[in-house]
């Protein structure tokens, strides 16, 4: 696989998590979702989950498996917010390495390839779910507001460089969910 198809989502969502619907799941033929936590489901150094974050994961829950699989390494923080979703997880990652995503979906029991990894970033979770040959879904960034007008230089970089690679960042389009709003209150 050459490295501009390592580093290209195979779907880039346009939205924050909250924007994937049971229907975009369902079009894809996903049957379990492998998670990244900072700034996919919590903005970076949060430990408290939004009540919208809640809501989609009791939603998704109902038509798919999760698990958590986080790069970072504090049990108290990745553990609180997996403990209040009520979702099994994995510290440490060290994606773009796959051992962790290989644990979480054996856990699940189904094929790799009816698993999407979703993440913010390209270089640790689209890589890391590529190499696997995963389904990879890249979101929008969970931040901060009051940290959110500031840049973010690693992402842009990210970008940047993908970019220069030939990796195409557009927005796909969901036809098959154009009914189905995003969960949010």
């Amino acid at each position: 696989m050459s490295k501009t198809k390592l580093l290209q989502p195979d779907l880039v969502l346009g939205d924050t998590i909250l924007g994937l619907t049971p229907a975009i799941l369902s079009h894809h033929q996903i049957k379990g979702l492998v998670l990244d936590v900072d700034e996919t489901l919590v903005p970076l150094k949060k430990s408290e989950v939004s009540e919208d974050l809640q809501q989609w994961v009791d939603t998704i829950r109902q038509v798919t498996p999760i698990w958590l699989v986080s790069n970072n390494v504090s049990e108290s923080r990745i553990g609180s917010i997996a403990n209040t979703l009520t979702l099994p997880y994995l510290l440490g990652a060290v994606k773009p390495s796959r051992r962790k995503l290989r644990q979480a979906v054996q856990a699940m029991e189904l094929p790799v390839s009816d698993v999407a990894m979703v993440g913010d970033r390209l270089f640790t979770d689209v890589l890391a779910g590529n190499r696997l040959g995963m389904f990879t879904i890249l979101v929008e960034p969970m931040v901060d507001a009051a940290v959110a007008a500031r840049s973010y230089p690693i992402h842009n970089f990210e970008v940047w460089l993908s970019q220069i690679l030939g990796v195409s960042l557009m927005t796909s389009p969901h036809k098959s969910a154009q009914n189905d709003k995003p969960l949010r209150s």
